[in-house]
C-alpha cells in the first residue's frame, strides 16, 4: 500500500492538515466555502451553536449546527491557487488516514458550495441579482496541472477557443460543469456559464497603470453561446473548485451574487445586504 511522504501530506505536529489546520472531526459534509474571512462570522452567526472556530492565515473556518444538520464554513482565500490548497485539503480530512498516510479505500463525498461576489457579462442581469454557476470557464489554467481530464467538456472548450481567438500564450481555457444534485437544488436561482480569472486586473479585462493583452476578453464573452448557455459572470474561483471537487468525487457548485455590471458599469449601492439574502437563500435549503 503506497504511503505518502511528509513533503506531500504535510501534517501539523498536532496531527491537522497543515494549512487549514483542522483535525478529522473539525468539518462538516456539507460545507460552504467564501472568499473573505470576515464572512465567516456572518454566517455562523445564523448557526444554532458553534462547535470549533479555527484560522490559520486567511484560511478560517466555523463549524456548528443548524437545524440539528451539521455544517462548516470556511474562508478560502481570494483565488484559484488557494483554492488548490483547500479542496486538496478537505479532500485529506475525510479519504486519507493521517496515521498510516494512506488513501483510504471507501471514499467519502462532501458537498461543497461556493458562495462568492461577482461581476455580470450580459447586458440584461440585474445588480443584487444571483447566478448558479452551471458550467466553471476556467482561464486560471489550473486544471492542466493535474493528470486527470475526465471531468473536462472537450467539446464546449474546442468551441469557446475557436470563438475567442484565444492566444496560444495563455493556458487553454477549459469547462467543468456544476454537480447536478447541487445544481437542481437551486433550481429556483437564474444560472449561466461562471468564467474563473486568475487575477483582479489584467486578468479580467481591467486597466489602471498596465493594459491587459486581451482588448476584447468581455466581447467575446458576451457574445460566446453553446447550447443556450451564456458566459454570465466573472470571479476567482469556481473553475478551481469545480475541477478539483468533482475530479476527488466531491459534489460542487458555486453561487454568486452580482454585485456589478461590467457591461453597464453599474456597481451595487448596498452589497452586503445582497450577500446577507444569499447567505439566507442558501442556509434554507440545505438545512
Amino acid at each position: 500500500m503506497h504511503k505518502l511522504q511528509d513533503t506531500e501530506l504535510i501534517l501539523t505536529p498536532e496531527n491537522k492538515i497543515y494549512h487549514l489546520n483542522l483535525s478529522k472531526n473539525e468539518i462538516a459534509d456539507d460545507i460552504i466555502l467564501v472568499g473573505d474571512p470576515d464572512r465567516v462570522a456572518v454566517i455562523s452567526s445564523k448557526f444554532d451553536n458553534i462547535d470549533c472556530k479555527i484560522q490559520n492565515r486567511e484560511f478560517v473556518t466555523h463549524t456548528g449546527t443548524l437545524n440539528g444538520k451539521k455544517i462548516s464554513v470556511i474562508a478560502t482565500g481570494i483565488g484559484p491557487d488557494n483554492i488548490d490548497i483547500v479542496i486538496n485539503e478537505l479532500d485529506a480530512l475525510v479519504n486519507i488516514d493521517f496515521e498510516t498516510r494512506t488513501i483510504n479505500k471507501q471514499k467519502k463525498k462532501l458537498n461543497l458550495i461556493r458562495l462568492g461576489t461577482s461581476g455580470a457579462l450580459q447586458q440584461n442581469i440585474k445588480v443584487d441579482t444571483f447566478i448558479a454557476a452551471s458550467y466553471g470557464l476556467g482561464i486560471d489554467g489550473l486544471a492542466h496541472f493535474y493528470q486527470n481530464q475526465e471531468v473536462l467538456e472537450e467539446e464546449i472548450a474546442t468551441t469557446y477557443i475557436k470563438h475567442a481567438n484565444w492566444p496560444s500564450k495563455l493556458a487553454d481555457p477549459y469547462f467543468v460543469k456544476a454537480s447536478t444534485s447541487l445544481l437542481d437544488k437551486f433550481s429556483d436561482i437564474p444560472n449561466g456559464i461562471t468564467a474563473t480569472a486568475p487575477g483582479f486586473y489584467g486578468p479580467q479585462g481591467r486597466t489602471l497603470r498596465l493594459n491587459p493583452s486581451m482588448i476584447d476578453l468581455h466581447e467575446k464573452m458576451e457574445s460566446f453561446n453553446f447550447q443556450n448557455q451564456k458566459i454570465t459572470n466573472f470571479e476567482m474561483e469556481t473553475s478551481a473548485l469545480y475541477y478539483l471537487g468533482q475530479t476527488l468525487g466531491h459534489n460542487t457548485l458555486t453561487i454568486c451574487a452580482i454585485i456589478a455590471n461590467r457591461l453597464s458599469k453599474q456597481y451595487s449601492k448596498d452589497y452586503k445586504q445582497t450577500v446577507e439574502k444569499m447567505i439566507d437563500l442558501v442556509l434554507n435549503k440545505i438545512c
